[in-house]
């Protein structure tokens, strides 16, 4: 005997929320197939049918029909699982926590699941169920964040709008730089050719690699252009710093004035080169506060090099960094923009 289908009956505000639910996207896959099953079903699509269109087993349609047909929407849901009883009881998981939270002895400086079991020993707990422990506190102790204390700086916040205000409203007839230097870029060749990128798959780059040395450079940015002139440096110093902005203070019209960001490196606030700009009177800096490089503009200059060029690079020695260094910034100088600064300096609030 033919077992007759359970009907389903639903309101239009129900209808709307099970075919949002199976056009969705992002919903669980087991929500849009029953969402899918109940709308068949309301449509008096038989049983067998709606199996065969949504690839599952007649027991599952009627399943769910049924649950729906007594329950609603609330029926649809996973019903509650026990779950296997905890083997470790409320003692063992605050110890847990406890050694996750404190400080590891010896020289290690992180824990370690395996770390922590070991030290529970007399407890039985594995790494596993220390994972798991610590999962449902959202406790992660191999993870370590960088943080900085930084003091508050009674000028931070003065200089902060004075360079916004100058990447905004550049006087008129100036030439407003930002300058600062890139060390230790390393000079590596991989020790096996790498594969191209292909449809459906990503480049691969050998792992291994040969040090040929690294190489520093100075940079200037022309921020109302986008332009920007570097020079490879073999010292990081005041003299070498004064030699590359006499060259500049050469090639700049000297009619203009020339309004410069710098940050607090020690080649910068040498005394040399403050009496190197005391000198210079056409040269006005603009000093960015301490622990705020992101307000310098070459910054953003430097790490589209380091993406373009640096990152996954492969150079068979100094010289060829330099060489591809220079090209890329010649290259990029041909069609060269502004940032777009939209900052102007006054501190950020919360929503």
């Amino acid at each position: 005997m033919v077992r007759a289908a359970v009907t389903v009956v639903m309101d239009e505000r129900t209808r709307g929320q099970l075919s949002r639910t199976a056009r969705s996207g992002r919903a669980q896959a087991r929500a849009v197939l029953r969402a899918k099953i109940i709308l068949a079903a309301a449509g008096g699509t038989p049983n067998a049918q709606i199996a065969a269109d949504l690839h599952v087993g007649v027991d599952t349609v009627r399943k769910w029909r049924s649950r729906f047909a007594v329950g609603g929407l609330a029926a649809l849901a996973d019903a509650k699982r026990s779950g296997r009883p905890r083997r470790h009881g409320p003692e063992v998981r605050v110890q847990a926590v406890a050694i996750a939270t404190s400080a590891p002895p010896g020289p290690e400086s992180t824990w370690s699941h395996r770390r922590i079991a070991e030290q529970m020993a007399d407890t039985g707990i594995s790494p596993s169920q220390v994972g798991r422990i610590l999962a449902d506190c959202d406790l992660r102790p191999y993870r370590v964040r960088g943080w900085l204390t930084r003091k508050d700086d009674p000028v931070f916040w003065s200089r902060t709008a004075d360079i916004c205000d100058l990447y905004l409203n550049p006087p008129p007839g100036t030439v407003v730089l930002s300058i600062d230097e890139k060390t230790a870029i390393a000079a590596r060749s991989r020790k096996h050719p790498g594969r191209l990128a292909q449809p459906g798959r990503p480049a691969y780059q050998e792992f291994e690699y040969v040090r040929h040395g690294t190489v520093s450079i100075v940079a200037a940015l022309d921020v109302q252009t986008g332009q920007v002139v570097t020079e490879p440096i073999r010292r990081n110093d005041s003299v070498t710093f004064q030699r590359f902005l006499t060259m500049l203070d050469a090639v700049i019209d000297p009619a203009k004035q020339i309004h410069v960001v710098l940050d607090n490196g020690s080649s910068h606030v040498a005394k040399a080169t403050r009496a190197w700009l005391a000198a210079h009177p056409r040269w006005h800096v603009h000093w960015t506060p301490v622990h705020a490089s992101w307000l310098n503009q070459i910054e953003l200059y430097f790490s589209a090099l380091t993406r373009r060029v640096v990152r996954h690079g492969d150079f068979s020695s100094r010289d060829d960094l330099i060489e591809k260094i220079e090209t890329y910034v010649i290259n990029k100088n041909s069609t060269a923009k502004p940032y777009r600064w939209t900052y102007d300096g006054t501190p950020l609030k919360a929503a």
